[in-house]
Protein backbone atom coordinates (compact mmCIF):
# COMPACT_ATOMS: atom_id res chain seq x y z
CA UNK A 1 0.00 0.00 0.00
CA UNK A 2 1.22 3.45 -0.84
CA UNK A 3 2.27 5.79 1.96
CA UNK A 4 -0.67 8.17 2.00
CA UNK A 5 1.11 10.90 3.97
CA UNK A 6 4.00 10.96 1.49
CA UNK A 7 1.52 11.03 -1.39
CA UNK A 8 -0.43 13.94 0.15
CA UNK A 9 2.81 15.87 0.66
CA UNK A 10 3.93 15.16 -2.92
CA UNK A 11 0.65 16.50 -4.31
CA UNK A 12 0.94 19.53 -2.03
CA UNK A 13 4.45 20.13 -3.36
CA UNK A 14 3.21 19.68 -6.96
CA UNK A 15 5.81 16.96 -7.48
CA UNK A 16 4.13 15.40 -10.50
CA UNK A 17 6.87 12.87 -11.23
CA UNK A 18 6.79 11.50 -7.70
CA UNK A 19 2.98 11.45 -7.53
CA UNK A 20 2.55 9.56 -10.81
CA UNK A 21 5.38 7.15 -9.99
CA UNK A 22 3.72 6.33 -6.64
CA UNK A 23 0.32 5.91 -8.28
CA UNK A 24 1.62 3.69 -11.07
CA UNK A 25 3.38 1.48 -8.53
CA UNK A 26 0.17 1.40 -6.49
CA UNK A 27 -2.01 0.42 -9.47
CA UNK A 28 0.48 -2.36 -10.32
CA UNK A 29 -0.24 -3.99 -6.94
CA UNK A 30 -3.86 -4.63 -8.06
CA UNK A 31 -5.34 -2.82 -5.06
CA UNK A 32 -8.95 -3.07 -3.93
CA UNK A 33 -11.34 -0.31 -4.82
CA UNK A 34 -11.48 0.67 -1.16
CA UNK A 35 -7.70 1.16 -1.11
CA UNK A 36 -7.93 3.18 -4.32
CA UNK A 37 -10.54 5.48 -2.75
CA UNK A 38 -8.15 6.10 0.17
CA UNK A 39 -5.47 7.09 -2.32
CA UNK A 40 -7.89 9.49 -4.03
CA UNK A 41 -8.65 10.99 -0.62
CA UNK A 42 -4.90 11.45 -0.01
CA UNK A 43 -4.58 13.26 -3.36
CA UNK A 44 -7.51 15.50 -2.37
CA UNK A 45 -5.81 16.29 0.92
CA UNK A 46 -2.79 17.34 -1.12
CA UNK A 47 -5.03 19.63 -3.17
CA UNK A 48 -6.31 21.18 0.06
CA UNK A 49 -2.66 21.99 0.94
CA UNK A 50 -2.30 23.63 -2.49
CA UNK A 51 -5.46 25.67 -1.81
CA UNK A 52 -4.12 26.79 1.57
CA UNK A 53 -0.75 27.80 0.11
CA UNK A 54 -2.55 29.72 -2.61
CA UNK A 55 -4.58 31.62 -0.01
CA UNK A 56 -1.37 32.45 1.88
CA UNK A 57 0.13 33.84 -1.31
CA UNK A 58 2.84 31.16 -1.53
CA UNK A 59 1.29 29.61 -4.64
CA UNK A 60 -0.11 31.46 -7.63
CA UNK A 61 -2.79 30.88 -10.25
CA UNK A 62 -0.31 29.00 -12.43
CA UNK A 63 0.29 26.58 -9.55
CA UNK A 64 -3.46 26.06 -9.17
CA UNK A 65 -3.80 25.26 -12.86
CA UNK A 66 -0.90 22.84 -12.64
CA UNK A 67 -2.42 21.25 -9.52
CA UNK A 68 -5.72 20.78 -11.36
CA UNK A 69 -3.92 19.06 -14.23
CA UNK A 70 -1.91 16.96 -11.80
CA UNK A 71 -5.09 15.83 -10.09
CA UNK A 72 -6.72 14.96 -13.42
CA UNK A 73 -3.67 12.86 -14.35
CA UNK A 74 -3.73 11.21 -10.94
CA UNK A 75 -7.40 10.26 -11.27
CA UNK A 76 -6.85 8.98 -14.81
CA UNK A 77 -3.98 6.81 -13.52
CA UNK A 78 -6.26 5.41 -10.81
CA UNK A 79 -9.31 4.91 -13.04
CA UNK A 80 -8.58 1.21 -13.76
CA UNK A 81 -8.72 0.40 -10.03
CA UNK A 82 -11.49 2.80 -9.03
CA UNK A 83 -14.19 0.55 -10.50
CA UNK A 84 -17.45 2.12 -11.53
CA UNK A 85 -18.31 3.76 -8.27
CA UNK A 86 -15.87 6.51 -9.15
CA UNK A 87 -17.98 7.41 -12.15
CA UNK A 88 -21.46 6.72 -10.77
CA UNK A 89 -20.30 8.89 -7.96
CA UNK A 90 -22.16 11.01 -5.53
CA UNK A 91 -24.20 13.12 -7.93
CA UNK A 92 -24.06 15.25 -11.03
CA UNK A 93 -22.90 18.86 -11.27
CA UNK A 94 -23.77 21.00 -14.28
CA UNK A 95 -20.99 23.53 -14.58
CA UNK A 96 -20.29 26.46 -16.85
CA UNK A 97 -18.87 29.94 -17.21
CA UNK A 98 -21.80 32.30 -17.65
CA UNK A 99 -22.72 34.42 -20.68
CA UNK A 100 -20.29 37.19 -21.53
CA UNK A 101 -17.37 35.63 -19.68
CA UNK A 102 -14.62 33.62 -21.34
CA UNK A 103 -12.57 32.60 -18.33
CA UNK A 104 -12.30 28.92 -17.55
CA UNK A 105 -9.30 28.47 -15.26
CA UNK A 106 -11.26 28.43 -12.00
CA UNK A 107 -14.03 26.36 -13.58
CA UNK A 108 -11.56 23.76 -14.81
CA UNK A 109 -9.83 23.48 -11.44
CA UNK A 110 -13.21 23.08 -9.73
CA UNK A 111 -14.17 20.45 -12.31
CA UNK A 112 -11.01 18.38 -11.73
CA UNK A 113 -11.43 18.54 -7.98
CA UNK A 114 -15.15 17.70 -8.12
CA UNK A 115 -14.49 14.70 -10.34
CA UNK A 116 -11.80 13.56 -7.94
CA UNK A 117 -14.39 13.79 -5.16
CA UNK A 118 -16.64 11.42 -7.11
CA UNK A 119 -19.01 13.86 -8.79
CA UNK A 120 -20.05 13.44 -12.38
CA UNK A 121 -19.38 16.88 -13.89
CA UNK A 122 -21.02 18.07 -17.08
CA UNK A 123 -19.04 21.06 -18.28
CA UNK A 124 -21.00 23.36 -20.57
CA UNK A 125 -17.92 25.47 -21.34
CA UNK A 126 -17.55 29.24 -21.41
CA UNK A 127 -19.92 32.10 -22.34
CA UNK A 128 -23.02 30.00 -21.68
CA UNK A 129 -26.46 31.63 -21.79
CA UNK A 130 -29.08 30.93 -19.12
CA UNK A 131 -31.00 28.74 -21.58
CA UNK A 132 -28.04 26.34 -21.89
CA UNK A 133 -28.05 25.78 -18.12
CA UNK A 134 -31.83 25.32 -18.08
CA UNK A 135 -31.81 22.78 -20.92
CA UNK A 136 -29.00 20.75 -19.36
CA UNK A 137 -30.65 20.77 -15.92
CA UNK A 138 -33.87 19.46 -17.48
CA UNK A 139 -31.93 16.77 -19.29
CA UNK A 140 -29.60 15.41 -16.59
CA UNK A 141 -31.33 16.44 -13.33
CA UNK A 142 -28.13 17.38 -11.46
CA UNK A 143 -27.85 17.96 -7.72
CA UNK A 144 -25.75 21.08 -8.17
CA UNK A 145 -25.49 23.85 -10.74
CA UNK A 146 -22.10 25.57 -10.67
CA UNK A 147 -21.61 28.94 -12.32
CA UNK A 148 -18.26 30.58 -12.78
CA UNK A 149 -17.31 34.09 -13.78
CA UNK A 150 -14.40 36.45 -13.37
CA UNK A 151 -15.86 39.66 -14.78
CA UNK A 152 -18.25 41.84 -12.83
CA UNK A 153 -20.83 41.53 -15.60
CA UNK A 154 -20.85 37.79 -14.89
CA UNK A 155 -22.86 38.52 -11.74
CA UNK A 156 -25.77 39.75 -13.82
CA UNK A 157 -25.57 36.69 -16.07
CA UNK A 158 -25.60 34.47 -12.96
CA UNK A 159 -28.73 36.21 -11.72
CA UNK A 160 -30.35 35.77 -15.15
CA UNK A 161 -29.52 32.07 -15.01
CA UNK A 162 -31.01 31.58 -11.54
CA UNK A 163 -34.12 33.51 -12.66
CA UNK A 164 -34.39 31.28 -15.73
CA UNK A 165 -34.18 28.18 -13.54
CA UNK A 166 -36.98 29.62 -11.39
CA UNK A 167 -39.14 30.32 -14.44
CA UNK A 168 -38.59 26.77 -15.66
CA UNK A 169 -39.67 25.44 -12.26
CA UNK A 170 -36.25 23.87 -11.70
CA UNK A 171 -34.74 26.11 -9.06
CA UNK A 172 -35.98 24.13 -6.08
CA UNK A 173 -34.58 20.85 -7.41
CA UNK A 174 -30.94 22.00 -7.49
CA UNK A 175 -28.39 23.70 -5.31
CA UNK A 176 -26.64 26.63 -6.98
CA UNK A 177 -23.03 27.50 -6.25
CA UNK A 178 -21.28 30.47 -7.85
CA UNK A 179 -17.56 31.05 -8.02
CA UNK A 180 -15.06 33.58 -9.27
CA UNK A 181 -13.32 36.80 -8.30
CA UNK A 182 -16.33 39.14 -8.11
CA UNK A 183 -18.58 36.91 -6.01
CA UNK A 184 -19.34 38.02 -2.48
CA UNK A 185 -21.94 37.23 0.16
CA UNK A 186 -24.01 40.20 -1.06
CA UNK A 187 -23.76 39.11 -4.69
CA UNK A 188 -24.71 35.57 -3.71
CA UNK A 189 -27.85 36.84 -1.96
CA UNK A 190 -28.79 39.11 -4.85
CA UNK A 191 -28.27 36.39 -7.43
CA UNK A 192 -30.27 33.91 -5.36
CA UNK A 193 -27.52 31.27 -5.20
CA UNK A 194 -27.18 28.85 -2.30
CA UNK A 195 -23.46 29.36 -1.83
CA UNK A 196 -20.47 31.16 -3.24
CA UNK A 197 -16.76 30.49 -3.17
CA UNK A 198 -13.52 31.89 -4.54
CA UNK A 199 -11.67 28.68 -3.73
CA UNK A 200 -12.24 25.48 -5.72
CA UNK A 201 -11.38 23.18 -2.82
CA UNK A 202 -13.88 24.94 -0.58
CA UNK A 203 -16.47 24.77 -3.37
CA UNK A 204 -16.11 21.00 -3.56
CA UNK A 205 -16.51 20.72 0.23
CA UNK A 206 -19.75 22.73 0.02
CA UNK A 207 -21.09 20.43 -2.72
CA UNK A 208 -20.10 17.35 -0.72
CA UNK A 209 -22.05 18.75 2.24
CA UNK A 210 -25.14 19.04 0.04
CA UNK A 211 -25.13 15.43 -1.12
CA UNK A 212 -24.53 13.85 2.27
Amino acid sequence: MVDLKVLTAAVGELDEEKVLEMLNDFVATKPTEEEAQKVVAACQSGMAIVGDLYEKGEYFVGDLIFAGELLTNAINTLKPVLGNSGSAGVGTIVLGTVAGDLHDIGKNIFKSMSEAAGFNVIDLGIDQPASAFVEKVKEVKPVVVGMSGVLTLALEAMKDTVDALKEAGLRDSVKVIIGGNPVTKEACDQIGADAFTTNAAEGVKICQGWVK
